[in-house]
């Protein structure tokens, strides 16, 4: 059987050509558009859209590294107990704090400001006030050794860490003579996070922001540690602050 080839179509006309579909005028044409890295080649051309730089990471908290405060607390090296009393928890110190070797255990103390977890947290915070209340003479030939602990603490950038720290240098600068002014060399250190969070408060609007009153409110609290260091600071105090903090305003000549 034959199979007959189907005739090939005739070629039609150049004048009877279908109209081909055209677009209205008012819509373009939809282009993906590609994200991209910034300076590369990809990022000239038309259809790609540039990826923003990533962020810096300034307000973000740092993990924690085990201290020598633990591992001292955990082996019972510290002359030191809770005792619970009507208004708290309270340390009960075996030995007088005035015999104790400032050289050695105040240091220790201000490692344990990075713990975060009870009780290390709570004997360290406990601890260093008792200290600073009980020391005298002893705190000031000590200062060398503290600024790590508290670069440390700073580093951490967690918000409960700050707060307690912030306290601690306050309590640091009015523990005794001339320790104000032995801080001032080691401004460059302990400045720069303090820079970095002195405008963080809450806006509450009308609110209440019940943290001024349980001085948990970071910004106000780095205002009161920079005013205290300018105050017992010496005359290069406010010299000092003002490099590291160029927003900073005298509390003294204003």
């Amino acid at each position: 059987m034959v199979v007959e080839k189907a005739a090939a179509s005739p070629p039609v006309p150049v004048g009877e050509r279908r109209p081909q579909k055209q677009e209205p005028l008012g819509r373009k044409k939809k282009i993906r558009q590609q994200v991209t890295d910034g300076f590369t080649v990809k990022a000239l051309m038309k259809n790609s859209v540039v990826r923003g730089p990533p962020l810096a990471g300034a307000f973000k908290e740092r993990p924690t590294k085990p201290t020598a405060f633990r591992k001292f607390y955990e082996r019972g090296d510290f002359p030191i107990a809770l005792e619970h009393d009507t208004k708290g928890n309270k340390i009960a110190w075996k030995v007088e704090i005035e015999k104790l070797d400032y050289h050695y255990y105040l240091p220790l103390f201000f490692d344990g400001l990075c713990e975060m977890t009870f009780p290390c947290e709570f004997f360290a915070r406990q601890g260093i006030h008792d200290m600073l209340e009980h020391g005298g003479n002893k705190i000031l030939p000590v200062i060398p050794q503290l600024i790590i602990p508290i670069k440390n603490a700073l580093s951490l950038r967690n918000r409960q860490v700050l707060c307690i720290t912030l306290k601690v240098l306050q309590h640091l600068v009015v523990s005794a003579d001339m320790v104000g002014e032995a801080l001032v060399p080691y401004y460059r250190q302990i400045l720069p996070v303090l820079n970095i969070f002195k405008n963080m408060n809450v806006n509450s609007g009308d609110g209440i922001d019940y943290s001024q009153q349980k001085r948990e409110n970071i910004g106000d609290l780095i205002q009161e540690t920079l005013e205290a260091f300018e105050r017992y600071g010496g005359e290069t105090a406010y010299i000092n602050i003002k490099y590291m903090i160029p927003t900073y305003q005298s509390c003294i000549l204003n």
